[in-house]
C-alpha cells in the first residue's frame, strides 16, 4: 500500500483513519462504482467535486456519489450568485488530484471547501485518499475540523 499526500497529513495530524482499496475500471469512474467496490452504501462514499465561483474562486464540494450537486444549493451556500464545475483538464493543476482520484485532503492549496449535511449523520464516511483505487474511511467531524469545511445541503 503506497502512502498519498493525504494519509500523511491525516498521520502528521494525529487523525485516525483506515484506507480501503479496490479495482479500478477506467470505463467507470464513478463513485458508485468505488463505494460498491469497497463495500460501503453510496450514501457514505463522498466525492470531491471542485468549481469555480464568479466571485468566490475555486470552491470544493464533497457529497455522496449517489447525489448530484444542486449548482444553485451551492452557490447559496458559498454567498456567490453563479458557480460552475472546473473542467476536467484543469483539475491536476489545481489541487494536485486526477478526475476519479481528487481528495478533500491535501489539495495544492487550501480552497474553501463545503460537505454536504448528510456525512454527519454517519460514524464514518470515505473519501478519496487521493489516488484511483483507495478511499481513506474516516470521522466526518474530524473530516470537517481537518479541512476547515462548511456544512450545508448541497444535493437533490
Amino acid at each position: 500500500m503506497i502512502k498519498t499526500n493525504a494519509m500523511r497529513l491525516l498521520n502528521q495530524a494525529k487523525i485516525n483513519y483506515k484506507t480501503k482499496e479496490y479495482e479500478v475500471d477506467e470505463s467507470d469512474l464513478s463513485g458508485k462504482h468505488a463505494a460498491i467496490q469497497i463495500g460501503y452504501p453510496a450514501e457514505q462514499v463522498f466525492k470531491t467535486l471542485v468549481a469555480k465561483g464568479e466571485k468566490k474562486g475555486i470552491l470544493v464540494f464533497c457529497i455522496p456519489v449517489n447525489s448530484e450537486l444542486q449548482l444553485k444549493k451551492a452557490a447559496a451556500a458559498v454567498g456567490d450568485k453563479k458557480i460552475e464545475m472546473v473542467h476536467v483538464k484543469d483539475l491536476l493543476g489545481l489541487t494536485g488530484y486526477i478526475r476519479g482520484g481528487c481528495s478533500p485532503i491535501g489539495m495544492k492549496k487550501k480552497f474553501p471547501t463545503y460537505i454536504d449535511e448528510t456525512a454527519i449523520l454517519f460514524y464514518e464516511i470515505a473519501v478519496s485518499a487521493g489516488i484511483r483505487g483507495c478511499q481513506i474511511i474516516m470521522n466526518p467531524e474530524q473530516l470537517i475540523q481537518y479541512v476547515s469545511a462548511q456544512i450545508y445541503d448541497l444535493t437533490d
